[in-house]
């Protein structure tokens, strides 16, 4: 999702759970997530955008050139222009056994927050496989 105001922002969202919980550049990302075989990949991006955010996600969405990130996933993305509040995001959970080998199943949000940046601060903030996702939302996009 991206807006217009004095400069293109683009909103990125940072991985909940304890891997993540204390890092910031580079490992933030656009909302994505896996979808299945026989699942049109435009409707599972609007999904997991909804299971990230709490929020749907409509308009009209210009699609991305897929990219490849350095753990060998690609991703197929749409640039959607619209407004979301960020502290209205609510995500889903998934379970995991936490702290390792101590068999307690914990929970905690797929993310644990969202927020808009510009494009300087976002190539920053983003993992650095998704960087030519940016790049070519500017080439398409003028402020």
């Amino acid at each position: 999702m991206y807006r217009k105001s004095q400069e293109l922002e683009v909103l990125l969202v940072h991985p909940g759970g304890p891997f993540f919980a204390r890092k910031d550049l580079g490992s933030w990302s656009v909302p994505k997530g896996e979808y299945l075989n026989d699942e049109d990949p435009l409707d599972a991006a609007k999904r997991e955008f909804e299971e990230e955010t709490g929020q749907k996600i409509d308009g009209d969405f210009i699609s991305l050139l897929p990219i490849k990130q350095s753990s060998g996933k690609i991703v197929t993305a749409w640039a959607v222009e619209g407004e979301l509040d960020v502290e209205t995001v609510v995500s889903n959970n998934f379970e995991m056994i936490w702290p390792p080998g101590s068999d307690k199943l914990r929970s905690f949000p797929e993310i644990d927050k969202a927020a808009w940046f510009s494009l300087e601060t976002a190539k920053q903030k983003i993992n650095k496989g998704q960087i030519p996702l940016l790049d070519q939302l500017a080439d398409i996009v003028k402020v």
